[in-house]
């Protein structure tokens, strides 16, 4: 069944499965969530890939569970499918306190208002030199040479990595979700095992190089190092290559497809693009309404750890909880207008975005600020950044990004 061509309502409500990367990679994905999110907000789906789980798809319903980690734990991942037997990685994103409040707490200093605030005037030059190498009136492509570039920059900064070498960085980002199992990706075991084998031996590497940093470094291998709660984790490959990869996942992906998804939005609502250009003081609502509109981590899964009722449904004591932020995002029964792009909203703000309640995405500033500096930056230069062609997204159920997009700068 050729999903992207498939009406939603001509299939029985218990044969929905928004679990199918199709739905994403052809975006095609909204009027099955609509119906879900009318006829069956709390839905269950036998899967032969992921196995069993419910789907959350409102608003309330979401926030509801993720708030709750009592009744709905994270261990032992986040994905639909667990994280592959090749290496069972454990990271602090997939545990439930005290253990990850502890590990948290020793790297959240890297995204403090102080420590942002001397990053940002690193960011724009940053920005401005990428700009001004950028040519004008001729075909590229977006996602390699900004969304990539710029994010890539700033995850090497903030780990304190090889400048040179950084284009690893978002290899091993998208190596680390891209089997089936875990996805529904279209990696395969042996080059996974292979590319994070090589993560893991080079992070090895620079926290033997660190370890004897003073306290305060502000680089992620160094606060690890140096933290006593953490100083041991490094004896814990998987536990310290399941960390390492949470923190340049959640450096990566979500500002790199925010920057790409965000020029899409505005080209396919030119009315938005031209109030932004009449007034660029937009650009601070502009920035949590991009990030609402491409959700670019789509969901968030929990284990219940009890039977729990929800939406009418009895959730049993074991079963996948799937918390759809994609979805969410765009029920009408929290947000008005949803389905609308709209860049002066009063609470852009208000989304399920970054999550909610202990594991609320801890670089969500670091992340609008390259969005906020890149737009003022480009506003400042550009009459126009238009799309010129189709854009090739993911094959992915969790992260919602795009392979490549071309574009072409207007004076």
């Amino acid at each position: 069944m050729n999903i992207a061509l498939t009406n939603p309502a001509t299939v029985a409500i218990e044969d929905i499965d928004v679990s199918n990367p199709a739905l994403y990679q052809t975006d095609s994905w909204r009027p099955w969530f609509a119906r879900l999110r009318d006829e069956d907000p709390v839905h269950w789906t036998q899967n032969a890939d992921f196995g069993g789980f419910w789907s959350v798809t409102r608003f309330d319903d979401i926030v509801a569970v993720d708030k709750n980690h009592h009744d709905f734990s994270s261990e032992p991942a986040i994905t639909i499918g667990d994280y592959g037997d090749d290496l069972p990685v454990r990271q602090f994103i997939a545990m439930d306190p005290p253990l990850h409040d502890i590990q948290r707490k020793a790297v959240q200093g890297v995204v403090a208002p102080k420590n942002l605030a001397e990053l940002e005037a690193l960011v724009r030059s940053r920005v401005v030199t990428m700009l001004d190498a950028l040519p004008v009136g001729e075909a590229f492509d977006w996602v390699e040479h900004v969304s990539i570039n710029l994010t890539t920059q700033m995850l090497a900064t903030i780990f304190d990595f090889p400048f040179e070498d950084r284009a690893k960085l978002p290899f091993w980002s998208d190596m680390a979700t891209s089997l089936p199992e875990i996805a529904g990706g279209a990696g395969n075991n042996d080059a996974r095992t292979r590319a994070l084998t090589e993560c893991l031996e080079t992070f090895t590497a620079l926290w033997h190089e660190r370890k004897h940093n003073p306290p305060g470094t502000m680089d992620l291998i160094s606060m690890m190092a140096t933290n006593p709660n953490t100083a041991g984790m490094v004896d814990d490959p998987l536990e310290y290559l399941g960390n390492i990869l949470l923190l340049i996942v959640g450096g990566n992906d979500t500002t790199r497809n925010s920057i790409t998804g965000g020029v899409l939005a505005l080209n396919e609502n030119p009315d938005e693009y031209a109030k932004l250009k009449t007034n660029p003081a937009l650009v601070s609502s502009l920035v949590p309404e991009i990030i609402r509109w491409q959700t670019p981590l789509m969901h968030m899964r929990r284990l219940a750890t009890k039977d729990v009722e929800l939406g009418g449904k009895t959730i049993r004591k074991g079963d996948k909880v799937v918390m759809w932020y994609l979805s969410g995002n765009h029920d009408e029964r929290a947000i008005h207008n949803p389905n609308s792009f709209i860049i002066d909203r009063d609470n852009p703000r208000f989304h399920l975005s970054f999550g909610f309640g202990i594991h609320r995405c801890m670089g969500n500033r670091l992340g609008e600020m390259q969005l906020r500096i890149l737009w003022e930056e480009l506003l400042s230069r550009f009459s126009y950044v238009g799309v010129a062609g189709e854009p090739v997204r993911v094959q992915s159920n969790f992260v919602r990004g795009f392979e490549s997009m071309p574009v072409i700068l207007h004076k």
